[in-house]
């Protein structure tokens, strides 16, 4: 039987470039709180690669704070936002329930109830880790505010990039596009619903274009397909590197528009009747697409974590979601 107090195991970056598993206690939960034991955590790849590199600016280390961090930028530092677990202890009617919470890499942990929001019994658990990516992309596409029927592209097919092609692949009359620089991922268009091309094949004259590839050279691809007063939605974050674009082209006269989107504030359009708890509800219910399981691309024990940041930092060509397994 559970004592009163566990020891959990979390993953910890000690210094940019090298994470640890570490011990650290964990108390019952109080009123209002849970008890969760993970079975799933998600490797967020380009926010997670970036505070893995030491790259955060020193400005942004109050907005990149995740919900449950601990420790400070650059390191040490808990950190992560992918977690899906069964709560063991709390309520009664919250016991045995999946939910999903924003919550570093960790075998058990206490929140409070109101952290977490339940997995409907039809989602997988191993496809809910997509859950905070998918906030992602549903935030992204509102901010790109796509009308019926409009040419939509987006740039880099990792799975930002790949769940706001398969959201826009079910708008109405609209004519999708999935650009990226390898031509493997071609494999995913026709499963997501939209077609594929390379930068140079790729159709111009959008109207809504996305950029999700975290390189510069997918912005700068992204403002040449722009038509005329197309929007441009910067949704990569590109840490202390700075980017350089060709805005003396026809960005000027194609009247142009580059908006940064951001999951940390709810776009504009909807932030009046919509708060964090509905937008994730949404969020997970959209993972009822079984289609969503092509964007798993590997499985690890948690125990390797360590090794395997450090790797996909080395090579993370053909990585989309890296799912973490943890035991009992």
């Amino acid at each position: 039987m559970l004592q009163d107090c566990l020891t959990a195991q979390a993953f910890w970056l000690v210094a940019p470039g090298r994470g640890e598993i570490r011990s650290e206690p964990l108390f019952a939960p109080k009123t209002n709180e849970i008890r969760v034991r993970t079975l799933y955590t998600a490797i967020s790849r380009g926010t997670e690669s970036l505070i893995f590199r030491g790259e955060v600016p020193p400005s942004q280390y109050q907005a990149m704070r995740a919900p449950f961090q601990q420790g400070d930028f650059p390191a040490p530092i808990k950190y992560g936002y992918c977690n899906v677990g069964q709560v063991e202890a709390g309520p009664k009617d919250w016991c045995g329930r999946t939910v999903f919470c924003l919550y570093p890499h960790q075998d058990r942990y206490v929140v409070p109830r109101a952290a977490t929001t339940p997995v409907p019994n039809h989602i997988p658990p191993g496809r809910a880790v997509l859950a905070a990516n998918m906030e992602t992309a549903l935030n992204v596409l509102w901010d790109a505010a796509p009308r019926l029927g409009d040419r939509i592209t987006i740039i880099g097919a990792g799975l930002i990039g790949c769940l706001i092609a398969r959201l826009a692949s079910g708008l109405p009359g609209c004519q999708t596009q999935l650009v990226d620089i390898d031509s493997d991922k071609a494999a995913l268009a026709k499963p997501l619903g939209v077609t594929f091309a390379l930068p140079d094949q790729a159709v111009g004259e959008q109207d809504v274009l996305i950029h999700a590839s975290g390189a510069p050279e997918g912005l700068r691809t992204a403002l040449s397909l722009a038509g005329f007063e197309a929007v441009v939605v910067e949704a990569s974050w590109f840490g202390v590197h700075s980017v350089n674009l060709p805005l003396g082209e026809a960005f000027h006269s194609k009247r142009l528009t580059i908006r940064g989107s951001q999951v940390g504030a709810i776009a504009t359009a909807q932030r009046a009747r919509w708060d964090n708890r509905r937008r994730m509800a949404t969020a997970i219910n959209l993972l009822g697409d079984p289609t969503l399981d092509i964007l798993i691309s590997g499985e690890s024990p948690f125990t390797e974590l360590p090794r395997i940041m450090a790797e996909l930092n080395c090579n993370p060509r053909g990585v989309l979601c890296h799912r973490l397994a943890y035991t009992t």
